[in-house]
């Protein structure tokens, strides 16, 4: 529903109460070159954040030109980073009166607010917040940005543990022809190479990365000084304490990773966003799961290494985590019955099941494989033509067929490419089953 009323638009003019076609409904930020209001898109019935700089501020004879390459930057990245941790950029417009941007409207707030040491979060929480930006910096790296400026003021935490990164008007652009503004950043969250203004890579994402985990685990950030000249010396040539000789509870693989994150020589930091996340999420070990089952970025991890998602990316990944619902079973436990009506199919995760007809035994299905999956691919009120039940305690992906339906079209390409490859394995171990039968019963009659 659209707003019932709009306010002004400060900085613009005293009457204004749109920008563009989109409707203001409040501030909800300010600073010294612009203001981000939220609004509300009535073409695409959506609210949205926009991000306005002041004509003043663009037109600044010191600062003007550094202001508009900034604003330049956020605004060519919009609908080129599409990630569920990402603020999206639907619009840029660049007019007389303003320039602005049209984001994705993230209800809530910057992690700023948890990184005093009253107001910490559970190390789980933690845990899993660095690992979605992990995933989402990675995705942005393939994309060839470098975000240059991680810091908690610039990641959004919505309701429990919806993460958004924002602000990419300091990120590098590898792929990009013109030159790029150097000297940016927050230089407490600079890595050592960054401050020393060398050529960066994705490896100084992962070092600021690791500068907001400790903040966010201890309430304090682990190089400080009296000055920025002070803070730099201590980046480039001070190790910080470990995070945990000042939060007691924190395991010691939290430890090295945060430690590991922030080495200042790239060859000793982590190699590859692909291993950091992985150690994330493998660090509280399996005695330390949150209490509605697997964290988020333990299923994520998961599904990555699961034969049966390989050709997924890591934004189909997400959707698949919110089509399905992960269960736990112990032995002997029946999924599916023979004859019944099914309406959703599995993805096995770990343990073994067995596949029975009339209770014969047709096969055993280890982890990485599905079954039921002709409730989708077959006709509605599809009926099981074989029963399954759990030889161990199992994990197991449920996928409701009527849900993966309206999923994206790229999800649902994935999941047809791969049903397709499950069935043409299937029908080649049947040929070669009845070809030895075959050769069996050759064999008797002579």
């Amino acid at each position: 529903m659209p707003p019932s009323r709009a306010s002004t638009v400060p900085g613009l003019s005293a009457t204004v109460r749109n920008i563009g076609k989109y409707e203001i409904i409040k501030e909800i930020g300010r600073g010294a070159t612009g203001a981000v209001y939220q609004a509300y898109d009535p073409f695409q019935n959506r609210q949205v954040a926009i991000k306005v700089v002041f004509p003043e501020a663009l037109g600044d004879k010191e600062h003007g030109k550094r202001y508009r390459k900034l604003f330049v930057t956020e605004a060519s990245l919009a609908g080129k980073l599409s990630h569920p941790h990402i603020v999206g950029i639907f619009d840029a417009v660049a007019e007389d009166e303003a320039s602005y941007l049209v984001m994705e409207y993230v209800d809530g707030t910057t992690l700023e607010r948890y990184t005093h040491p009253d107001t910490l979060l559970p190390v789980q929480k933690i845990v899993e917040i660095v690992y979605k930006c992990a995933r989402a910096l990675d995705y942005a790296s393939k994309q060839g940005v470098i975000h240059r400026d991680i810091k908690p003021a610039n990641i959004l935490l919505a309701g429990e543990s919806e993460i958004k990164i924002s602000d990419f008007g300091a990120a590098l652009t590898l792929a990009a022809e013109t030159t790029q503004v150097t000297g940016v950043g927050s230089p407490a969250y600079m890595s050592p190479e960054q401050v020393k203004e060398q050529p960066l890579t994705y490896q100084t994402d992962i070092f600021s990365l690791g500068v907001v985990m400790y903040q966010l685990l201890t309430g304090r950030l682990p190089f400080q000084g009296a000055n920025n000249y002070s803070m730099i010396y201590q980046i480039i040539h001070v190790d910080p304490p470990p995070p945990g000789e000042l939060r007691s509870d924190l395991p010691p693989r939290i430890n090295a990773i945060v430690l590991r994150a922030l080495q200042k020589d790239t060859a000793r930091r982590y190699q590859t966003w692909e291993e950091f996340a992985h150690d994330l999420a493998t660090a509280l070990g399996t005695g330390e799961k949150l209490e509605k089952g697997l964290a988020e970025s333990e299923k994520f991890d998961t599904l990555r290494k699961l034969d049966f998602f390989r050709r997924f990316t890591d934004v189909e990944l997400w959707e698949v985590m919110r089509l399905s619902s992960w269960h736990r079973q112990p032995r002997d436990t029946v999924l599916i019955q023979e004859g019944d009506i099914g309406s959703s199919f599995f993805i096995l995760v770990a343990g073994e099941v067995k596949v029975v007809k009339q209770e014969r035994l047709l096969n055993v299905l280890k982890a990485g494989e599905c079954f039921g999956e002709m409730a989708y691919l077959g006709k509605q009120k599809f009926q099981r033509s074989a029963s399954v039940v759990s030889l161990s305690e199992i994990a197991v992906i449920e996928i409701q067929a009527e849900t993966l339906a309206k999923a994206s079209e790229l999800c649902r390409h994935h999941f047809h490419g791969a049903f397709l490859e499950l069935l043409v394995d299937r029908l080649a171990m049947a040929n070669m089953r009845l070809s030895q039968l075959l050769a069996d019963r050759n064999i008797s009659i002579f």
